[in-house]
């Protein structure tokens, strides 16, 4: 394993920097989803690989929104400059479910990112996930802002009755109601991913309890290729929303369910990580 030097950030760009002892030329930033977690094992791996890695606190922190609401696209862009003033080249953004949604959206704004890995991702633009800076989570706003603009979204079915899957609410039925009875918000909210010459690489899992990854990915690679742009679709059948990178053990969350087992969130997470690895 290589020699890790470890650098907390708290200014513009807040979160843990993870740097190599050789000088990097590859950049890294990794970003959780809406549990808020600053992963920081995860983005080690990237940096025994050798690259400049960053587990990004984009909302959360000091100064920053306290939940998933108008999150400025030039938080990660600012993450982006940090690792560029380091002397990385080549960008990768790893995203996992929110943190997905808002990697492949700014692989469409920036052109520095290089290539994305989204995890369990979406393939349309959703609403806040608790308050933003003012404090309030409701009316529902969009999750994400660009230039002061609130990004298109697709708006909550309201009347949804909850479904459970082993004592734990199911959000999946959710998002698929939202996308039945909002189609023109759903079209209008679309990620614009031909807007990008990354390399993308889609991971999901077929059993994913959270939201329909699996569909979401499909429909963002099919968009690709009509576009003749450069993805990878890795689709476990029996996998869920956690996807496990080897050597991970993140727990489930107690909050709701992710779908999936233990063997076949590992094997995903296994098939992702032989093609990360030649990205980097």
């Amino acid at each position: 394993m290589a020699d890790i030097h470890t650098q907390p950030l708290e200014g513009l760009v807040k979160g843990i920097l993870l740097l190599p002892e050789s000088k990097a030329t590859k950049g890294v930033v990794v970003l959780g989803g809406s549990s808020g977690r600053v992963d920081v094992e995860r983005t080690r791996l990237f940096a025994d690989l050798g690259a400049s890695a960053l587990a990004l606190q984009w909302f959360g922190g000091s100064g920053q929104s306290p939940g998933i609401c108008e999150i400025p696209l030039e938080t990660f862009s600012q993450a982006i400059d940090h690792l560029y003033s380091l002397g990385c080249e080549r960008i990768l953004l790893v995203g996992t479910s929110k943190g997905a949604e808002a990697a492949l959206l700014v692989a469409t704004l920036d052109s520095r990112v290089n290539a994305v890995v989204a995890i369990s991702p979406t393939s349309v633009v959703w609403g806040n996930i608790g308050a933003g800076i003012d404090g309030s989570a409701w009316p529902e706003r969009s999750s994400w802002s660009h230039e002061g603009q609130p990004l298109d979204f697709v708006p909550a079915d309201t009347t949804w009755q909850p479904v459970y899957r082993e004592g734990l609410v199911s959000y999946r039925s959710f998002f698929e109601a939202c996308l039945r009875l909002n189609p023109v918000a759903a079209l209008r909210s679309a990620i614009a991913i031909e807007h990008t010459s990354a390399d993308i690489v889609l991971v999901a899992g077929g059993d994913d309890a959270l939201w329909p990854s699996d569909i979401f990915a499909q429909e963002l690679a099919d968009r690709m290729e009509r576009y003749d742009r450069r993805v990878s679709l890795i689709v476990d059948p029996d996998a869920g929303h956690r996807v496990l990178f080897p050597g991970e053990v993140t727990p489930r969350s107690s909050k709701h369910a992710h779908g999936g087992t233990d063997a076949a969130d590992i094997r995903l997470g296994l098939a992702a990580w032989q093609k990360i690895v030649t990205l980097i």
